[in-house]
């Protein structure tokens, strides 16, 4: 993703800290305290410019939101959407996803989104894969029994792979849907990677999965 610099948004991120967390490591089993209520926390890992998420919380109040983005250029439009919105149940994180059992405690969140992620295509970066084993051992560390993960990407060779990672490594998988918007499914919030490339007639890919 080419993201124009932005000069002014460090400083407008660490002007918001009551949204944007930019020391994760220190709430690391106490992520309840940040909001108003305590109800079950979900993550996106790479919330970009944070429409899914902000949806989310929107469609959902009955749940607690984290977004974490490690790019200051991307996450500050997402914190300018947040502004508007003004929802009690969203937080963003400015922290790095490879961080998170340095981020969040045993059994601390009940679920996470990976949505559109780097398909890092190259052999020699499957480790960067947000599906990779590695990836997936510290997600199985912070979610609960039976947190869900949920994966959407437009890119089939990225879906293949992760459809074998999670397979190798035990998780079970709960749906799989090969073209997403042509299909009986429930719920849908779109990203607006989603949205542009559902616009192209690119056939979007998602999969939901648990650990056993």
């Amino acid at each position: 993703m080419r993201v124009r610099h932005k000069p002014w948004a460090k400083d407008l991120l660490n002007d918001h800290p009551e949204w944007v967390i930019t020391s994760p490591h220190d709430y690391k089993g106490k992520w309840q305290q940040v909001f108003e209520k305590e109800q079950d926390l979900k993550i996106e890992i790479g919330t970009g410019k944070g429409q899914f998420l902000i949806r989310m919380a929107q469609a959902h109040p009955e749940v607690n939101f984290i977004g974490i983005e490690m790019i200051s250029d991307v996450l500050v439009m997402a914190l300018q959407k947040a502004l508007d919105s003004q929802l009690p149940n969203l937080k963003f994180v400015r922290g790095d996803g490879q961080e998170l059992t340095e981020m969040f405690e045993e059994d601390e969140v009940a679920g996470i989104y990976l949505n559109f992620s780097d398909p890092w295509p190259k052999k020699r970066h499957a480790k960067r894969r947000l599906t990779h084993k590695n990836f997936l051992q510290q997600y199985q560390t912070v979610m609960k029994e039976n947190g869900q993960l949920i994966f959407k990407t437009d890119n089939q060779g990225l879906f293949e792979y992760s459809l074998m990672s999670l397979a190798n490594y035990g998780m079970w998988l709960d749906e799989v849907s090969l073209d997403l918007h042509h299909a009986d499914v429930g719920e849908n919030i779109q990203t607006e990677y989603e949205e542009k490339f559902s616009r192209r007639g690119q056939r979007i890919y998602r999969l939901s999965a648990h650990f056993r």
